[in-house]
């Protein structure tokens, strides 16, 4: 039986060049195919990298969502239903918001695809396709976690290819995060450590990116993985909460092993911010303290920031910018509020009457779509553009050049080709080649392919 899997073009922020749309391959999809290649024909089709062929025999249509592609996702299921071939949602906005998504597919797959999709294609080669089939946290094993279809990705479409996930789920439920959905509350599992080095020794790179929520969601686990990593000799990213700062000997393992950068959700400067939000590993007073013990071993700090939570009014801005560059943070992603529908925020939200606009297409984090508290919706939106400019001036570039002198390539490669004149890069790639372009950054920066 051919399946084809999509993911739907990306609504690009202002911020975004077509470097964004096309930085890595989905592994929600590849993990499905997975699944299903010995057995079935996979077609797996990034909207991002080229157009969805809707002509070529398939027998049934999987996509995955999030909020913002919602839109498009539903004018390509329809092209496809109209033919008669059934469509699939699935995704981190058909796990969190499921009854609206199952009135425009013809089945939903709630949670984690390894305990859902296997049922879904044994329905429906009976005939007996549901439409709702969703996982039972309580009953997955690190065993039953399936890794991607490496095999299937077409690495010159993307910058980088070098991705791996060490689990699935967080053990915190921030309100605006899609982990305080019902179907993710009480789920965090990490993947058998024997697994994951597989994977890394498929991908066959020398630089990693871990892709997980929270990479030191189990630090005892996180510690004996980065003693079996460090036999592989490889420089790696991942994302971690704040909490790291208070585990020194885990610090100390992780610059052993490899880290380069860690990306933490910092999200606001503003203690009232944080505790309205349920963001109970962020302590303020900690915040110079753990971005000390993290840059004195030489590790660079992505972090991210959210912007309109109800603690924050105009001043939030001029304040964040200051303590980014008095801290010589190296990258920042900053974000405006985004209440995601089945997220503890957006219900919140919606009794009290304060989102102002239901188009999720405009649900990427650089609109406002919610009534903030403390400022207009027009002062927030323009205060996000104006930080991010600030940011990335040249000018607060230099300001922000790391101590240690090996970190100013890569520094300077994202903050200046990435963010600071990503397009050009971007076209760049679009005349020598995205895959090429990513192993030249990869070198340069870590001296490795």
């Amino acid at each position: 039986m051919i399946i084809k899997l999509i993911q739907p073009k990306m609504c690009k922020r202002p911020m975004d060049s077509g470097l964004k749309a096309q930085m890595a391959p989905s592994l929600g999809l590849l993990t499905i195919a997975n699944m299903l290649q010995d057995k079935h024909t996979i077609i797996y089709e990034n909207e991002n990298t080229a157009p969805i062929n809707y002509d070529e025999k398939v027998y049934i249509v999987g996509i995955s969502i999030t909020v913002d592609v919602f839109p498009r996702a539903k004018d390509i299921a329809k092209k496809f239903q109209e033919k008669n071939i059934p469509v699939v949602a699935g995704g981190i906005h058909t796990t969190a918001n499921p009854e609206e998504t199952a009135k425009y597919f013809d089945a939903v797959s709630i949670g984690i695809a390894e305990t859902t999709w296997q049922m879904i294609i044994n329905d429906f080669e009976k005939g007996c396709l549901k439409k709702i089939y969703k996982h039972n946290a309580s009953d997955i094993t690190p065993s039953q976690i399936v890794s991607p279809a490496y095999n299937l990705i077409k690495e010159k479409n993307y910058l980088y290819c070098n991705i791996i996930s060490t689990s699935r789920g967080c053990p915190y439920k921030c309100d605006f995060c899609y982990n305080s959905c019902d179907a993710y509350k009480k789920f965090y599992i990490n993947r058998n450590i024997e697994d994951v080095i597989n994977d890394i020794k498929t991908v066959n790179k020398k630089h990693i990116m871990f892709i997980d929520d929270n990479f030191i969601g189990n630090p005892k686990w996180t510690m004996l993985f980065i003693k079996e990593l460090k036999y592989l000799n490889v420089k790696w990213n991942a994302a971690v909460s704040l909490n790291v700062a208070d585990m020194p000997e885990l610090l100390d393992e992780m610059k052993a092993g490899g880290c380069q950068s860690l990306f933490i959700g910092f999200e606001s400067i503003n203690e009232s911010s944080i505790s309205n939000v349920s963001k109970v590993q962020n302590k303020l007073e900690k915040y110079n303290f753990a971005v000390n013990e993290i840059h004195k071993r030489g590790i660079m700090i992505n972090a991210s920031f959210v912007f309109g939570l109800d603690g924050d009014d105009k001043s939030v801005f001029e304040n964040t910018l200051k303590w980014i560059i008095d801290n010589k943070i190296e990258t920042v992603t900053s974000h405006i509020l985004t209440p995601y529908p089945g997220t503890k925020l957006y219900k919140e939200f919606l009794s009290n009457n304060r989102i102002i606009d239901f188009d999720y297409s405009k649900y990427n984090t650089a609109n406002v779509v919610f009534q903030p508290k403390n400022m207009t919706a027009c002062e927030l939106y323009q205060g996000y553009l104006k930080i991010y400019k600030d940011i990335y001036s040249l000018k607060n570039i230099i300001k922000r050049t790391p101590k240690a002198k090996n970190q100013w390539i890569p520094y300077y490669l994202f903050n200046v080709f990435y963010r600071k004149y990503g397009r050009f890069t971007d076209l760049l790639c679009k005349i020598i080649g995205y895959k090429r372009v990513g192993k030249i950054a990869a070198f340069l920066s870590y001296h490795t392919k």
